[in-house]
């Protein structure tokens, strides 16, 4: 892990847990012109650059909070190298998690004329930033320990904290992620997790999936050009290999184009997925071979119906759901 200095912009590397220090990590939406780790090595190319308004933003933050270091993923990775770009992705997740805390520059959020307080129409302008539709930006809103959020003017906003409920009616999530950190993955169901990620983008397809691995705490290589159709797919066989949570399956398509038999093409599959729970009441084997999915389920035996009617009731069932919790096995 790639680390920068906050005083002397110097990047440091730190191949361990135990030998890292304390740091803070930035969050926010790509722009024009940012400082990429070529050209932070040359402070005086970096500092002609747009980008690097940020980095000075962050680095004086970190500093002002008793901060020394800080990750920022335009600099402190190497893209060139594409062993440590899908390093760093596959342990991006982990790396929010473990910072002191997360600053969210919301550059397009307009700076408020009472810091003090967070009116009604500060709470739309919050509520309509962009930041709220990245792919990117959804694991950095639930991993961090701390997150502080800041305007255009670099002026504190709020912490995750204090915007618990509006955070909650923004995003879909669950308010108590955003109360306190704590092992979501076996609070919510998988069919909900998918679901918080469905109105987002990504600039990259296939980024539309790896973003999504620390959510289920997965890992799988990158391939970009494989489109977001297979790059999704290996997503999910991932997630059977370490999960039994059927909720998988409840998906509806969004587009009648494409098919993938029991697996979704996209997240945007799980638009309205958010209601299914999952019991834990049935926990079969499942696994893929070359010809598909094995699994094991529960059956319905109607003697009024015709053979068929299993099927059409699942299909029912998942297109007639209302706002409140439904359960699945």
């Amino acid at each position: 892990m790639r680390l920068l200095n906050v005083r002397t912009l110097q990047i440091s590397t730190f191949y361990n847990q135990q030998t890292r220090p304390a740091y803070a990590i930035f969050s926010h939406m790509w722009g024009e012109e940012e400082v990429t780790f070529d050209d932070i090595k040359n402070l005086g190319r970096a500092r002609a650059l747009k980008g690097f308004r940020k980095i000075e933003f962050c680095c004086r933050t970190a500093e002002e909070r008793g901060l020394d270091w800080v990750w920022i993923d335009t600099c402190s990775i190497d893209k060139s190298s594409s062993a440590e770009l899908s390093e760093a992705i596959n342990s991006m997740f982990e790396w929010y998690g473990c910072a002191k805390e997360c600053y969210a520059y919301l550059e397009d959020l307009p700076g408020l004329q009472n810091t003090d307080e967070c009116g009604v129409s500060e709470s739309q302008n919050f509520a309509q930033s962009r930041w709220f539709t990245r792919g990117w930006t959804l694991q950095e809103l639930i991993s961090p320990r701390e997150l502080r959020f800041y305007d255009r003017n670099w002026n504190f906003f709020a912490t995750r904290f204090d915007m618990a409920a509006t955070l909650s009616k923004i995003t879909s999530i669950d308010e108590s992620i955003f109360h306190v950190k704590h092992d979501f993955r076996a609070q919510f169901s998988i069919a909900q997790r998918m679901s918080w990620a469905s109105r987002r983008e990504t600039t990259r397809e296939e980024d539309m999936a790896y973003c999504l691995m620390g959510l289920f705490d997965v890992n799988m290589p990158l391939l970009y050009g494989e489109g977001v159709s297979k790059s999704f797919l290996r997503l999910q066989e991932e997630i059977l290999k370490r999960s039994e949570d059927h909720s998988i399956f409840l998906w509806n398509p969004h587009s009648h184009l494409t098919s993938s038999g029991l697996l979704a093409c996209s997240a945007r599959d799980f638009t309205s997925s958010g209601c299914y729970v999952s019991t834990g009441t049935y926990r079969h084997k499942h696994e893929m071979t070359n010809l598909g999915l094995r699994i094991t389920l529960p059956t319905i035996l109607n003697l009024v119906l015709n053979e068929t009617t299993a099927l059409e009731l699942v299909l029912f069932y998942r297109k007639m759901q209302t706002k409140e919790s439904s359960t699945v096995f």
